[in-house]
């Protein structure tokens, strides 16, 4: 962490992602309201904020059990109660949204938030969205593709002719407002499984986010090699100065026999974790974390050794039916025992070429020091 021009600058930024789920909690057998579940979700953006946090982002959905629907409304509700957190996604749909509406929506959001804004597009993991907004799910690689290169479009060029396979032609369009300093906000791209997406990002130069929270390790290094090395391949610098984001999925006591007893009926409930493999070998094989504070920076600290130094690492702390109370306990360990420690120790012998997590203000500031560079009169 260190000061540039003013703005503090941070190596690896630390957070929270939500899926919003509305789910049972086994212990009481409760089931939260959907307005209860959207305060929630914004008091742990809060929490988020006061414990030190740098990052909150929301999911995605329009189905039931999720309340998530229209993300920049909450981030931008967030962004009024907030000062330094940065508002993002874990998932933008890029396949069923209209890129002129996410070119709108995240630039108004940006001016509200003085800045504090990315998101992470993705395809989303329920199918049936598609036809509900009129898209065939057989076309969702290329759906990705062709409205991704308009959004870029969108926010980088002031007036846009296009013409593609999946929306009427644009003519002398202009989305407004533009982008707060000139400057689109960053962008991940999300994925699980598929690396025509790890390509995309690499194209582009943009962030890739592996949301590795279900998944075994050399399944991660694989996507994330590849991501590296394609954007080398495209010129944007070395395999260790790609961006990269991973998630993670904690659930802590002091004591790690009263957090194994306390989470696992949530685990043996849920309908993605549950019904298979014993929770201990799931976390073998898995980023989850069940147990000490302690134990949880070792397993963090580990996703270096097959992903390489990174920029962003989220957790999962509220999903299954965890009540608020026992997610803000989390976040209260997360920001006064767990990340203090990570931020030190991920800084240890990171390399210098490495660069930093991007923030609106570093890409400004990278912005104007390439036009410096590009007019400055040759001797």
């Amino acid at each position: 962490m260190h000061q540039r021009n003013g703005w503090e600058w941070k190596a690896m930024q630390f957070g929270i992602f939500t899926v919003g789920d509305v789910a049972t909690d086994p212990h009481t057998g409760r089931t939260p309201t959907e307005r209860e579940r959207i305060k929630a979700m914004v008091a742990i953006a809060l929490k988020a904020e006061e414990v030190g946090l740098d990052v909150f982002a929301t999911g995605e959905h329009h189905n039931p059990p999720f309340v998530p629907s229209s993300p920049t409304t909450m981030l931008g509700y967030v962004a009024a109660r907030t000062e330094k957190l940065i508002l993002s996604t874990s998932t933008t749909l890029i396949t069923t949204n209209d890129p002129v509406k996410i070119a709108e929506d995240f630039a108004m959001l940006q001016h509200l938030a003085d800045g504090r804004v990315d998101l992470m597009m993705g395809r989303g993991n329920t199918g049936p969205v598609y036809p509900w907004f009129g898209q065939d799910i057989r076309q969702g690689i290329n759906l990705a593709v062709e409205n991704y290169a308009l959004l870029r479009r969108l926010w980088r060029e002031d007036v846009v002719d296009w013409e593609g396979k999946f929306r009427t032609p644009l003519q002398g369009f202009t989305s407004t407002p533009r982008p707060l300093d000139g400057v689109p906000p960053f962008v991940w791209h999300g994925s699980i499984r598929s690396p025509e997406i790890a390509e995309q990002a690499a194209y582009y130069g943009d962030g890739f986010f592996h949301n590795n929270i279900f998944w075994p390790a050399d399944h991660t290094k694989r996507m994330v090699d590849l991501y590296r090395q394609r954007y080398a391949h495209y010129g944007h610098g070395t395999p260790e100065q790609a961006v990269v984001g991973l998630g993670g999925h904690v659930f802590m006591r002091r004591n790690s026999q009263d957090a194994i007893r306390e989470f696992r009926p949530y685990f043996d409930h849920s309908p993605v974790m549950g019904g298979g493999i014993s929770m201990e070998e799931y976390m073998e094989q898995t980023p989850l974390t069940v147990g000490s504070p302690q134990q949880v920076i070792e397993k963090t600290l580990a996703f270096r050794e097959y992903a390489g130094d990174y920029q962003r690492q989220l957790f999962a702390v509220d999903g299954g039916g965890v009540p608020l109370k026992t997610a803000l306990e989390q976040l209260d360990m997360l920001g006064e025992e767990v990340v203090p420690v990570l931020r030190k120790e991920f800084a240890a012998g990171r390399p210098a070429g490495v660069p930093d997590a991007p923030t609106h203000a570093s890409l400004l500031a990278a912005r104007e020091a390439e036009r410096a560079r590009t007019t400055e009169p040759v001797a």
